[in-house]
């Protein structure tokens, strides 16, 4: 996301300075730096492509992966795709020359794109933590309600939450497009829309995202520490006991008959007997709690990187507005954190295929499948 400029003077992000190289710099130096940083660029660029792609096409191609939840997350594959096809490669030219010479077009392009995409996989990272949470503190109703369409409106809204951000710069741009030749960023006087953008598109949601995994870490736990219940269990089908030996037994019955016996070869219930749960069912169980354990801190990490990789540059683009001419940031420091952020669009599905275990297995087949073939 493209910093906001409020004059040349403050050298922010995209402002051409030659003041940043050391004078006793040579030309070759200045050279081999811009070749490494370009390098390191394009391959930033080029794995956020493939590892988002990689998100996408695992659950077109998988069935089991056919979930509303992970519709959620594919849609944030999405936005991260085209975070790096519509920004960064711009970027890269942009953050190696310093001087913007694509023209006016391709610059309200360019911006629009970065504002509303950027804003846009972060929105989804509050959406998909919404999901979770509502699932973990409401699972059965929200089973229900869970569904492909709510998945499509909850997108919906993101895309047009990220829209009403990015809109607003493009009006003032064209009333200042002679003035803005040889940068290219949101230049604007109005702090009013800074605190808005920036509240919108990170200081509201990661409030919001905090929130929500202090609650799913809390049920989580919850879920986790309550031990499944052993005694009094009553199956429709077949009750499940456990015997001396350890050996399950299994009676047909849908009911229990305190007292009474039943046919030869089936077991006998006396009064006051206590009913266990069988191995494989608290087998499930363990299962079960292994999952939201991990779900639990899959989330928990996201929510880290993406602090880590967007709190720099919106402390940044919030201050330098309101203090002006008081603060001054360097624009190297200005391109690393606005890098930074870009990360994160490699991050997020780096984290959800290395914790993901559903993800893992069906990459694992992909691979097979092609190795076969």
């Amino acid at each position: 996301m493209t910093p906001y400029n409020q004059s040349t003077e403050l050298s922010t992000w995209g402002t051409p300075n030659t003041s940043v190289i050391p004078e006793e710099w040579e030309e070759g130096d200045l050279l081999g730096l811009k070749v490494s940083l370009a390098v390191v660029l394009v391959a930033i660029t080029l794995a956020t492509m493939l590892s988002n792609a990689f998100v996408i096409v695992t659950i077109i191609l998988t069935r089991k992966l056919h979930t509303p939840a992970n519709y959620l997350i594919g849609s944030l594959a999405a936005t991260d795709l085209l975070v790096s096809i519509l920004v960064m490669p711009i970027s890269i030219a942009y953050t190696i020359s310093r001087t913007w010479t694509f023209g006016q077009i391709v610059c309200d392009i360019w911006l629009s794109s970065d504002i509303t995409c950027c804003t846009a996989s972060i929105l989804h990272l509050c959406v998909i933590a919404l999901d979770r949470y509502w699932a973990i503190t409401d699972a059965l109703e929200y089973t229900k309600r869970r569904t492909a369409g709510r998945a499509a409106f909850m997108i919906g809204v993101v895309w047009v939450i990220s829209i009403c951000i990015s809109m607003p710069p493009l009006f003032w741009r064209q009333a200042k497009a002679h003035e803005e030749e040889a940068f290219c960023a949101v230049n604007t006087d109005q702090i009013s829309y800074t605190i808005y953008s920036t509240c919108g598109a990170f200081y509201i949601p990661t409030v919001l995202l905090i929130i929500l995994y202090s609650r799913i870490y809390v049920a989580a736990r919850t879920r986790i520490l309550k031990p499944p219940s052993l005694y009094g269990k009553r199956f429709t089908t077949a009750q499940l006991i456990t015997g001396s030996a350890g050996s399950s037994l299994c009676s047909l019955s849908s009911n229990l008959h305190e007292g009474h016996s039943h046919s030869s070869g089936s077991p006998v219930f006396i009064n006051h007997v206590k009913i266990k749960v069988a191995d494989s069912v608290l087998e499930r169980k363990r299962i079960s709690a292994a999952r939201e354990r991990k779900a639990t801190k899959t989330l928990g990490i996201i929510l880290g990187a993406f602090i880590f990789c967007w709190l720099p540059f919106f402390v940044m683009t919030l201050v330098l507005p309101i203090c002006q001419e008081a603060c001054w940031f360097h624009p190297i420091l200005l391109d690393f954190f606005t890098w930074l952020g870009y990360l994160n669009s490699l991050i997020n599905p780096v984290i959800y295929t290395a914790f993901n275990d559903e993800f893992k297995q069906a990459f694992q087949k992909m691979m097979k499948f092609k190795k076969c073939s």
